[in-house]
């Protein structure tokens, strides 16, 4: 079977796959020319899409031989038998194991960037590359999203060899492979065009996916802030009345799947939510902007107004990254007056030490919330809350790294957003 090109094997696995769609499955793709062809099979079976970023550790002296693989959320595999045959040590494992996890982040931020990594626990899962060689990089996937908590594991591709797909057969609970040619000797040549896949059209098809399965919560605005028209989204406030504004970091938007996973959770305790972008398409092309923090913190005063004028109510905001400084030094100009000012902020891995001078000022209860694993961050809040005279505190999520990718850290952050609005924006009404 010879296929005309990745998005062609895509469809015609879907195909094959779409009995599934009903059990509602993670799509996952191996980076990088298995995200094509995964793209085409989430499109076509209604399925979220993700990348399953793994690396193989290789013994020192012979690194095509694998001792045991990693994966994100802190997966670890070893082969107890290969780590004593090819007497690898323990120092030889460490160091193996520190540079093939600085790879592992690395790719999965490019890749993913500010999206968190969809949960597999109790989920069926459908891992897709655009075919096979060897089984390694498979295998190693297979792994590592079993111990990510796949419920039902389907490996799908388009092609293989005879003999490695029926070595994979048994490692999974199903294996879909439209063709085993006897004459196998390398994945491109079952394909017309087998060009290679840039990381920039990974990003792409992840974002494209993402976009598309995002759910609309709120009405779209247009925010008027520093003499410029910003789009955004509003949820209205329930019973609280209350309205917390989310100030992005740099390179993201309002679209930031972290953002609205946590704005989705104040909206079910009845906070009302903004989220909008802080500069244009065009300032956004200048990397400059995005730590600019005066014009960001300008921004967040403007739209403060905009929403003072549409719903009185008490106040928050909640800004990650370089927002977080934009955040604090908005509620140094504006206080936290009742009724007037921003009643209570929440940082998530931010960076508060650019609001610069203006930490001394805040007056409104603040929450800084980081990984610890995200070492630098971490110190830098230490420094920044030793400068706050507000009511403050300091939450370090044990574990996490900077975007909190690991199981459940996006849903603590979340739990601690919503406790400190609800108890301070709240309390502002009684």
């Amino acid at each position: 079977m010879l296929f005309a090109d990745r998005a062609d094997a895509g469809q015609r696995l879907a195909a094959a796959l779409r009995p599934l769609a009903r059990s509602d499955p993670v799509v996952l793709g191996l980076p990088r020319g298995g995200v094509p062809v995964a793209f085409h099979v989430a499109r076509e079976l209604g399925a979220p899409l993700d990348v399953i970023v793994v690396r193989k550790l290789g013994v020192p002296y012979h690194p095509e031989l694998g001792f045991g693989a990693i994966g994100e959320g802190g997966v670890r595999i070893i082969s107890d038998d290969i780590v004593r045959r090819g007497q690898v040590s323990e120092a030889d494992i460490a160091s193996v194991e520190r540079t093939e996890e600085a790879e592992l982040l690395r790719r999965a931020r490019a890749f993913r960037g500010d999206r968190p990594r969809i949960p597999l626990t109790g989920r069926p899962v459908i891992l897709v590359d655009d075919g096979i060689a060897t089984g390694a990089t498979a295998r190693a996937a297979c792994a590592v999203a079993r111990a990510q908590g796949a419920a039902h594991l389907v490996l799908a591709v388009p092609v293989a060899p005879p003999d490695t797909a029926e070595r994979l057969r048994g490692e999974v609970d199903e294996l879909v492979c439209l063709s085993t040619p006897r004459g196998f000797s390398a994945v491109g040549e079952w394909y017309r065009d087998f060009g290679q896949t840039p990381d920039e059209e990974v990003v792409s098809l992840l974002a494209r996916a993402a976009d598309r399965a995002a759910p609309a919560t709120g009405v779209e605005v247009r925010v008027e802030a520093g003499g410029v028209v910003l789009p955004g989204e509003l949820t209205p406030a329930g019973d609280t009345g209350a309205l917390v504004m989310f100030a992005h970091g740099s390179g993201s938007s309002r679209h930031s799947p972290r953002n609205r996973s946590v704005a989705a959770a104040l909206n079910r305790a009845g906070l009302g939510t903004l989220l909008f972008d802080l500069l244009t398409p065009s300032e956004e092309a200048d990397r400059a902007n995005v730590f600019d923090i005066t014009t960001l913190a300008g921004r967040l005063v403007d739209a403060a107004d905009w929403l003072r004028r549409r719903a009185p109510g008490p106040l928050g905001v909640f800004g990650a990254s370089t927002g977080a400084a934009a955040a604090l030094r908005a509620a140094a100009v504006v206080g936290a007056q009742h009724g007037t000012g921003i009643g209570a902020v929440v940082s998530r891995g931010g960076r508060p030490d650019l609001a610069g001078a203006r930490l001394g000022d805040v007056r409104a209860p603040t929450l800084l919330i980081v990984g610890g694993r995200d070492t630098r961050v971490l110190e830098l809040n230490r420094q920044a809350q030793a400068e706050l005279r507000c009511e403050n505190h300091l939450h370090v999520i044990p574990g996490a790294t900077h975007l909190f990718e690991e199981a459940g850290a996006l849903d603590e952050v979340a739990e601690l957003a919503r406790e400190w609005f609800t108890g301070h924006l709240m309390a502002e009404e009684s």
